[in-house]
């Protein structure tokens, strides 16, 4: 059979799991007219359309799904012996692709930044996606979720940093409409809403003591993200159920105050997963220690903190 080309196979299954032709021309340091070349000329030798393009995005054709399940595993057995030759030098090298929530991604570049300071001859492709994504099956080595929705035949490294989702208003809007004292009172306010990065409401899950109310907030305001939700609540436009990280600033100002605190409380974060059963590039085995050793210093400084 005629050659097909590494090269060409690595460039049709990136932009797979992209789904856009610039992207990956990013990823593979290309450029696009050469992506789409290379693309083009791999599906006239194979005789076979691999990716359906439209003017949004691009997509896998039926074929192009069947032979990427076939191509993908060999791929990666190709990429690991290559990693297993960068074993031999004095420091690892090579390409560690994550694929994590924005607001996950936000948690780990103070990490990452440290890490790429300690290893400069590592990359970090860092993915930010509102799906939960399969990440073997599009070619990253972890995906960073919260520890709740981690798939559970994955290895998890939580990052052991507590998260907290808190309901906030304007003090002048409370003074006019009154303070909430019970998740039932919710429903005589304007509640701003938020998107998740999926397009789904986002809900407000609010517990106290194993004690999880049956509330379901309205309000006139719909917004693309939390961030903007709480910078709506300090401009007085309602009550917001925002990340307590996008709603401290405003805290510590006094443009927002908390609202049932006791029905917020902190829960667990992020947490770094991975498949079991794997060989990991050198790379990647040192990003994982790293992280590691990252969280011993963290709990190390929060435990040295005052209260």
């Amino acid at each position: 059979m005629e050659d097909l080309g590494l090269k060409a196979l690595t460039v049709v299954s990136t932009v797979a799991a992209h789904r856009s032709f610039r992207a990956a021309a990013r990823d593979l340091d290309m450029s696009p007219s050469s992506v789409s070349h290379l693309i083009a000329n791999l599906e006239k030798r194979l005789g076979i359309r691999l990716l359906a393009r439209s003017t949004r995005s691009v997509s896998l054709t039926e074929a192009g799904q069947a032979f990427l399940a076939r191509v993908r595993p060999a791929l990666a057995e190709i990429t690991e012996a290559i990693e297993g030759v960068h074993e031999l030098r004095d420091r690892p090298a090579g390409l560690v692709r994550i694929n994590a929530s924005t607001w996950g991604a936000d948690r780990l570049l103070p990490v990452i930044a440290g890490f790429l300071a300690d290893y400069p001859e590592v990359r970090i492709d860092l993915v930010t996606d509102g799906r939960l994504v399969d990440i073997i099956a599009e070619g990253f080595d972890a995906g960073l979720r919260l520890k709740s929705i981690v798939p559970q035949d994955m290895v998890a490294l939580p990052l052991g940093i507590e998260e907290a989702l808190v309901i906030v208003g304007a003090p002048a809007y409370v003074e006019a409409r009154g303070m909430p004292r019970t998740p039932g009172d919710l429903l005589g306010h304007e509640c701003i809403r938020a998107r998740l990065p999926s397009g789904a409401m986002m809900r407000w899950d609010l517990g106290k003591g194993g004690r999880i109310p049956d509330v379901e907030v309205d309000g006139r305001l719909t917004l693309g993200t939390t961030e903007l939700a709480a910078k709506a609540a300090a401009a007085g436009l309602g009550l917001a159920y925002v990340e307590r990280r996008e709603a401290e600033p405003f805290l510590i100002d006094g443009r927002l105050v908390q609202i049932l605190p006791d029905w917020t409380p902190p829960f667990e974060g992020e947490a770094l997963y991975y498949p079991r059963q794997r060989h990991p590039s050198a790379a990647f085995r040192a990003f994982v220690d790293y992280v590691k050793a990252w969280k011993t210093d963290f709990r190390a400084e929060r435990a040295c903190s005052p209260a």
